[in-house]
């Protein structure tokens, strides 16, 4: 880990990896324009070459199919991100500021203020509030269009059955609108309406999501930073306002709007799309999967699903599990059809429905392509990479998308209108989709196809409603983490990123951690090396440690639990709280930990900012573009340990970086006066 030298601001050495020393010489505000030009090219030496990756990477199948696309002239991102070194060390630093046309302008020794007079604290203040809005849009678009679709459900004007009928009743009484005699339908409708409301109000009211779902203790530590949000739609509206050319001048107003943006994330984005994804599709169940690329199939129709929208996707898969279309791929010689997840989209399918194979996230979905296995590929929303469309050309894979929001150019696009005024259209959309796969299995005949034979069988599908039926409380859980069975629990997420070596700092924090007795929770496109490399099955208990794994053994668990897609950190929030009130303490005092060792997007950064809001750490092996600014830099690091109750720690070394999630869980169980 480098040393990253910084001014004015005392950081721990966990943190920054590397002694606070130097005198301050402040431009306009911010950071010392040497110290942090010094430290970026620093933190640029530790990024991986492609050479990097195929030597040290994890997953022999990543290895093979790398080497594959080589040979077969197929770029990847690895190959993308090596060309554009070096990158920019103002963009890294997040000393740019593009937000009008008088610039672009950067913070230097010479000019340490932009033209319009922003300092180094305004730039990358806006910057990052900017992004954080970024991610509130895209968690925030998923969220409608599910919400929509449970609302369309529940008034018949969607073909789909409300599975999750007790999510509906329990949540309607967890919001105050369960009435008797209501049925299902008339009390999911209701839900969604508060959802929409939440998601989308301009006359500031109560945020009924942030009412009925956070912790009381939390709530009024945000009411009483004023952070307390009007609605999603709001304040990315107002982060968009504020951070404009020439409007709001403090950085400390900003990042007040940077906070509430935060809350917004979590409760219309997180936990109102998981309400609704739940509501509709149900919960799913603990099952079985079989993952990674060596689990693709040869002579079926293959069909990979791609991206965050479970609404379509659900009805695909349905479709193509019918008599209906299994005859015609018949028909077609084929031996039947086999769907596959890529990102978020297959995580979501996969424990809902039987035979959805997980195979890769979305860094990951270039080489998947690369097999030549597929013959349809259906991208929905978001981590959906413009260049898919150039490897599925080599293949003849037919690419279809399925969003306005989201076109690729050359895919064929059969999809949801703008105004999501044809969700009535769905079974049509899903049946010309899977017909369009049978086609492209019959035009695909004699191409090449390479398969790396690297598959395991994973468990996925646990969420807090699972342990309740299996133990009948959390309590057993809480007991074995009083006892210190269970050391601490951590959620580990977020996308990856090449600024690391590719998977490895997952699986090296993985490791240490349940090394530790750390139990592991897991979501989204960190968890498919958790996947892939076994520790979502009880074969990992051989490299757990021994109180944890024999506290898991006598119930046949892994050491990793598998809670879904990346909304679903609404369920790992929801296994802390509920952990945190069986044993009487507030979230922030217990041994929790988020780590998101390869993030690397706008939704990343709500993700962390997240779990901080409640008062848990976040740990990372990537640096935020914030190092341009000491005053930004203090208040996304330890600022928030004076106002939340949480910080947030990066190093670029996983293993030390891991060894401090395990200090500072230790840390927390002698505050509560437990044992380590």
């Amino acid at each position: 880990m480098f040393k990253l030298r910084r001014s004015k601001v005392k950081y721990h050495h966990e943190v920054l990896g590397g002694h606070h020393h130097g005198h301050h010489h402040s431009h306009g505000g911010g950071a010392n324009v040497n110290d942090y030009l010094e430290a970026v090219a620093e933190y640029r030496k530790t990024f991986p070459s492609k050479q990097d990756v195929l030597e040290k990477t994890p997953d022999p199948a990543v290895r093979e199919m790398l080497l594959n696309m080589e040979q077969i002239g197929c770029d990847t991102a690895f190959d993308r991100f090596d060309k554009q070194q070096p990158q920019c060390s103002f963009g890294i630093a997040g000393a740019c500021c593009k937000i009008c046309y008088m610039g672009p302008c950067k913070i230097t020794k010479k000019s340490p203020k932009g033209v319009c007079g922003a300092d180094a604290d305004l730039i990358v203040a806006r910057n990052f509030t900017r992004a954080l809005a970024g991610g509130v849009a895209a968690h925030g678009a998923h969220a409608r269009e599910v919400i929509l679709a449970l609302k369309s459900a529940a008034e018949g004007k969607l073909d789909l059955p409300i599975i999750g009928e007790e999510k509906v009743i329990n949540t309607a009484k967890q919001f105050g609108i369960y009435e008797e005699g209501k049925t299902v339908k008339e009390l999911a409708s209701k839900l969604a309406d508060i959802l929409l409301d939440d998601l989308s109000r301009t006359i500031p009211d109560e945020y009924k999501t942030i009412k009925a779902c956070a912790p009381a203790e939390r709530q009024k530590v945000w009411s009483d930073l004023g952070i307390m949000p009007i609605s999603a739609y709001h304040e990315v509206f107002e982060a968009l306002h504020r951070t404009g050319a020439a409007t709001d001048g403090d950085a400390d107003n900003v990042l007040q709007q940077f906070l509430r943006c935060g809350l917004a994330f979590v409760f219309s984005g997180v936990v109102g799309s998981a309400i609704a994804t739940d509501s509709l599709f149900g919960i799913g169940n603990r099952t079985t999967s079989r993952v990674n690329v060596g689990a693709l199939k040869k002579g079926y129709v293959n069909i990979a699903v791609h991206g965050h929208s479970p609404v379509l996707v659900s009805e695909i898969v349905k479709q193509g599990q019918s008599e209906e279309f299994i005859k015609l791929a018949k028909e077609n010689g084929a031996k039947g059809i086999q769907f596959y997840g890529i990102c978020c989209s297959g995580l979501s399918a996969m424990y809902r429905y039987n035979g959805v194979i997980p195979l890769s996230n979305a860094v990951g979905a270039e080489m998947v392509l690369g097999t030549g296995a597929l013959d349809l590929w259906v991208a929905d929303v978001q981590d959906v990479f413009p260049s898919i469309m150039d490897v599925a050309n080599c293949f003849k894979t037919t690419v279809v998308t399925t969003s306005d929001s989201a076109r690729l150019p050359g895919a064929e696009h059969y999809a949801y209108d703008h105004e999501h005024s044809n969700l009535d259209e769905t079974t049509k959309i899903a049946k010309k989709i899977v017909t369009r796969a049978i086609e492209s299995f019959r035009d695909r005949q004699g191409m090449p196809v390479f398969i790396p034979p690297y598959e395991v069988e994973a468990e996925v599908g646990f969420s807090v409603e699972y342990i309740e039926s299996l133990y009948g409380s959390v309590k057993p859980i809480a007991d074995g983490l009083k006892n210190g069975d269970i050391l601490g629990i951590v959620n580990i997420v977020g996308c990856n990123n090449p600024r690391v070596i590719y998977e490895k700092a997952t699986v090296d924090v993985a490791t240490k951690l349940i090394e530790n007795n750390v139990l592991i929770l897991t979501n989204g496109c960190a968890s498919f090396p958790l996947l892939k490399l076994g520790f979502c099955n009880t074969s990992a208990l051989k490299k757990t440690g021994a109180k944890l794994r024999k506290f898991l053994e006598k119930d046949n668990l892994p050491p990793v639990w598998h809670v879904g897609e990346c909304i679903d950190n609404a369920r790992s929030s929801g296994f802390f709280a509920k952990i945190a009130a069986e044993v009487g303490h507030d979230i922030k005092d217990m041994p929790y930990g988020l780590s998101s060792p390869e993030w690397s997007n706008e939704k990343g950064i709500g993700a962390a900012l997240g779990f901080r809001l409640f008062g848990i750490n976040s740990y990372h092996c990537v640096y935020a573009p914030v190092q341009g600014s000491d005053k930004v830099t203090e208040f996304i690091t330890e600022g928030t340990k004076k106002t939340l109750g949480s910080s947030m720690k990066v190093n670029t070394d996983p293993d030390a970086l891991a060894e401090l999630i395990i200090s500072d869980l230790k840390e927390k169980r002698l505050a509560l006066g437990w044992s380590i």
